[in-house]
């Protein structure tokens, strides 16, 4: 039985060390058959497109060509007409991954890291044919003491070097090229990592009479980098392309192979409705990773949204405002949201809230329903594995500090009453000040309670309740436990309507009752006990009962500014 290829995106480990592989080799001979000569492919992360650029590079490279012409036995390619092709030219692989630096300064370092690690493939196997000047430059690279400005050039100066010692045009293989741009843009300094990298990658790829050809991978067309501005022969394909749209993730056909060959292909219509649903131009596409991570522990579970990173999405709801909140509260229902989509996200300063939508769609949180036109789209959430990714992504966004959950489970469970109310008290002095509170105006323009509010399926109704902030925000951040509580703000029962109730998804564990008021008079105790007696005058446990709950915890919570008392 051949291993399951769990995060191995190196080409040759999955042929040689029998591993399942998904024969992806066709993407060769198309890539061959295309008349652009630098290309860019956007793809969400983990959907394959570094084991394609691996894949890419063993096919190709000059060094080892007839061990590497081994590794293709058996797979499409090798009768295609175009593997006369095969270990034909030098090749530069570089991936762009992992410069995550909180500093420019830190980030040159991780460059110039992998710049030393590329001219260390060919110190001293090079050098002997070079002129003492380019062996002087050769030198500063492979021994990490370049400068910025020469670094900007070191791509473009291997391609000379490599083609000077084969005689061969250079093909560079760029993977993941816009992740030092996002990582930038996050921790600010943007101006300083795309005026670096337009030079960078600009050299190699512009008029450069030493390219055969470069691939780059990402998952965003940045365009105020100016990388691809000049290029003449140049072709973005994106999930909107048609073109090439099989090539990464995976096809029906291809995971139903799969399945049948580890003997759980009974599980296919589980599986559909939890990894499949991206629209990559013209086909329905499966999520790799999580496929690959079902067949390893055959349990149907969100896989993929833990490997994404969420920061430049969170930060840009944060910013957002409520045009946005409310199509994000029609797709957490299901509903589908109309936008406009440019192909080129402009970052920097000029990235608006309603990139959200572009950025979401690149990066696979969302996939198109239909086309409208160029650029207007219909947006969906792809599947159940995405859809439970938006339950934690809003409350992220707002409680970054203070969103133990887990805790609060534990305490909800266990009937640890006073943990309940300290985990609660501390998400009022985390997330909402004392000017919200005091200042109705400034509720009501407030962008983090109205996150809250559209966070949950009965905005409309939350939002006539906005006279209580603290309802509105711990209504928010209750509907993170919704898969251990059914949180319902508001709903009818007994004889009114209470402000939460939590409805547990295990009826052997306890049910809860919370009734929140404000600070009216000094006597927070005695404000305290009124709200408690309110639970019972209205009798609101008449709810929980009929859902089956025996064992029913009701508080009531005054608070005065960030403190809460309760009664119970």
């Amino acid at each position: 039985m051949k291993k399951v290829p769990i995060a191995i995106e190196d080409f040759r480990e999955v042929r040689e060390q029998n591993y399942y592989y998904v024969d992806k080799t066709k993407f060769i001979e198309d890539i061959l058959n295309d008349g652009s000569e630098v290309k860019l492919f956007c793809r969400p992360r983990r959907f394959g497109k570094t084991l394609n650029m691996s894949m890419l590079k063993y096919f190709f490279n000059i060094e080892n060509k007839d061990e590497n012409r081994k590794l293709f036995n058996g797979l499409y390619i090798e009768n295609s007409p175009m593997m006369k092709e095969q270990g034909k030219y030098p090749v530069i692989f570089i991936s762009m991954k992992g410069i995550t630096a909180s500093t420019w300064e830190g980030a040159l370092k991780n460059i110039r890291d992998k710049i030393f690690k590329l001219y260390n493939e060919y110190d001293g196997k090079i050098n002997h044919i070079l002129t003492e000047n380019e062996n002087k430059i050769f030198n500063k690279f492979a021994g990490k003491e370049s400068d910025e400005e020469e670094l900007k050039t070191a791509l473009s100066f291997l391609t000379s070097l490599l083609y000077k010692y084969y005689n061969q045009k250079v093909i560079v293989l760029i993977d993941e090229y816009d992740s030092p741009i996002i990582s930038a843009y996050e921790k600010r300094y943007y101006n300083e990592m795309r005026d670096f990298l337009r030079a960078f990658y600009g050299d190699v790829l512009k008029t450069n009479n030493y390219l055969k050809m470069g691939i780059l991978t990402g998952i965003i067309r940045v365009a105020q980098a100016g990388i691809f501005s000049d290029l003449n022969n140049f072709t973005n394909y994106t999930i909107l392309n048609n073109e090439y749209s099989d090539c990464f993730g995976l096809v029906e056909s291809e995971v139903k192979a799969m399945l049948d060959y580890y003997t759980i292909g009974y599980e296919m219509p589980e599986v559909k409705s939890w990894y499949n649903g991206y629209s990559f131009g013209e086909d329905e596409i499966y999520n790799p990773w999580s496929i690959l991570k079902y067949v390893q522990f055959k349990k149907v579970k969100s896989y993929w949204v833990n490997t994404s990173g969420n920061a430049l999405i969170l930060n840009m709801l944060l910013a957002s405002n409520s045009t946005v909140f409310d199509n994000l509260n029609d797709l957490i229902n299901g509903k589908d949201i109309m936008v406009y989509i440019n192909e080129s996200i402009r970052m920097g300063d000029n990235l608006s809230p309603n990139n959200i939508w572009e950025i979401m769609l690149f990066s696979g949180y969302l996939t198109v329903k239909e086309t409208l036109s160029e650029t207007m789209f219909v947006l969906r959430i792809p599947n159940k594995e995405i859809q439970s990714l938006f339950k934690g992504l809003f409350v992220d966004a707002i409680f970054r500090e203070s969103s133990n959950v887990g805790s609060l489970v534990q305490a909800l469970i266990t009937k640890n009453i006073s943990q309940v109310i300290k985990s609660l008290e501390d998400v009022v002095i985390n997330a909402i000040s004392f000017y919200e509170i005091k200042n109705k105006e400034a509720q009501n323009s407030d962008k983090n309670l109205r996150l809250c509010l559209n966070n949950h399926s009965r905005s409309k109704e939350l939002l006539d309740y906005w006279k209580n902030p603290y309802q509105a925000l711990l209504g928010g951040f209750l509907y993170a436990l919704d898969d251990y509580y059914i949180m319902d703000p508001n709903m009818e029962s007994g004889y009114g309507r209470a402000d939460i109730i939590l409805i547990p998804r295990n009826k052997s564990w306890a049910g809860y009752i919370l009734e929140l008021k404000r600070a009216n008079t000094n006597d927070i105790e005695k404000e305290a006990e009124k709200a408690f007696n309110r639970i019972e005058d209205k009798k609101y446990e008449a709810l929980l009962k009929k859902n089956g709950v025996k064992d029913i915890v009701k508080i009531g919570i005054v608070f005065d500014g960030k403190k809460a008392v309760a009664y119970y």
